[in-house]
C-alpha cells in the first residue's frame, strides 16, 4: 500500500540556489521562502552555514535567516559542515541542522578532503552540540546509488554510512543519489537495506533527475512506505558532476504525481508554480519542471480564470 500522507522537505533554497552561477539577492531569497510556506511546505531547507570562500552563494544566510517572517508549525533547517557552521546556526535560530556523508570514499576525497570515517568524527560534536540545544539533526548519504569517480556505490558501502552515522546520533537518514544514476529496482533495494536499521519515519529518498529517473525512483520508494523526500522548486540545482544536466527533482513535478497517486502532500500546486515561476524569472530561465511549464502553457492560453489539477 502506497502511504497516504507525504512529506516534502523543500532543498530549493539552499541545494538548488547554491549551485547558480549568478547571484541570487537576500531579499529574493526570503521572498522564495515566503512563497514555499504559504503553498504548505512545513520543512524547508533555508541555507548553509559554510565559508563563502567555498559556497559564496550562501554567504547572506544570516541575513536570509533574520529575514524570514516565520510560520507556527514549519521547520527552517540549514547545513552545518562543523562546529562554526553549527554556532551560526544556533545564533539564527534554525530548527535543525543538517549533515552529510558520502557512501564513496573516492567522492569524500575529493569533495571535502577527508575520508569518511574522518568526516563523519568531524559530525559528532555538531550532533551533541545540535542535541544539547534541542535541535534534530537530519544527514544525508550522498552517492548512495553511484559516484562520479568511483562508479558503482554497493549497498554494503551505503549501509556502513548509514550506520555510522546512526552511531554519531543522527536522529534522520536521507539516501541521496547526488548524480541521478538510480534506477527504480536499484532505489528499492538501498532502502530494503536501510529500512533494517532506521525506522520508515525517519527515512527519506533526496532523488537528483540527470538520467530523467527521480519520479520512478520516488514511486519505487512510495511502494516501501517511505513517505518522505526531498524536492527542489522549478528544479533548482544542477549537477556539477554532469555537465549540463538537470539536477534536482522538482518540487512541481513530485506534489503532481503524489496528487495523481491520490495522496495528501498538503501544498497548493498553483502556488509551488507561482513560487517556482518567481524565482525563475529572477534567474532569468524558465523553470526546469516540466509540470510548471505545462502549467503555465496552459495559464497563458486559457487566461487568469485557468486551474490546475491537484
Amino acid at each position: 500500500m502506497l502511504p497516504q500522507h507525504v512529506t516534502l522537505v523543500e532543498v530549493g533554497p539552499r541545494d538548488g540556489l547554491q549551485n547558480e552561477a549568478q547571484t541570487v539577492s537576500a531579499a529574493d531569497k526570503i521572498e522564495l521562502v515566503h512563497r514555499l510556506q504559504g503553498a504548505g511546505l512545513v520543512q524547508i531547507e533555508v541555507t548553509s552555514f559554510v565559508s563563502p570562500k567555498w559556497v559564496p552563494q550562501m554567504g547572506d544566510n544570516t541575513e536570509v535567516m533574520a529575514g524570514i517572517q516565520r510560520q507556527p508549525g514549519v521547520r527552517y533547517s540549514v547545513l552545518t559542515p562543523n562546529m562554526k557552521g553549527f554556532e551560526g546556526a544556533l545564533a539564527a535560530n534554525a530548527d535543525e541542522v543538517v549533515i552529510f556523508a558520502a557512501a564513496s570514499e573516492a567522492f569524500s576525497q575529493r569533495n571535502i578532503n577527508c575520508s569518511i570515517a574522518e568526516s563523519i568524527e568531524r559530525f559528532k560534536p555538531v550532533v551533541d552540540a545540535a542535541h544539547a540545544h534541542g535541535m534534530k539533526v537530519r544527514s544525508a548519504v550522498s552517492c548512495a546509488l553511484g559516484c562520479p569517480y568511483q562508479g558503482e556505490v554497493s549497498i554494503d558501502q551505503v549501509d556502513e554510512v548509514v550506520q555510522r552515522l546512526l552511531d554519531i546520533g543522527a536522529d534522520h537518514i536521507g539516501i541521496a543519489d547526488t548524480i541521478g544514476v538510480g534506477t527504480a529496482g536499484r532505489v528499492q533495494a538501498v532502502m530494503e537495506r536501510a529500512l533494517k536499521r532506521v525506522p520508515r519515519t525517519e527515512l527519506s529518498g533526496h532523488f537528483h533527475d540527470t538520467y530523467g529517473q527521480a519520479l520512478a525512483n520516488i514511486h519505487a520508494c512510495l511502494q516501501l512506505g517511505i513517505h518522505t523526500f526531498d524536492s527542489s522548486i522549478a528544479g533548482l540545482g544542477g549537477c556539477p558532476y554532469a555537465k549540463g544536466a538537470t539536477g534536482n527533482v522538482a518540487t512541481e513535478d513530485v506534489v503532481y504525481l503524489l496528487h495523481g497517486l491520490g495522496i495528501h502532500t498538503g501544498l497548493d500546486l498553483d502556488l509551488l508554480v507561482d513560487a517556482g515561476a518567481f524565482i525563475s524569472n529572477v534567474l532569468g530561465r524558465k523553470p526546469v519542471s516540466r509540470v510548471s511549464n505545462a502549467l503555465l502553457a496552459k495559464r497563458a492560453t486559457q487566461g487568469p480564470a485557468a486551474q490546475t489539477a491537484a
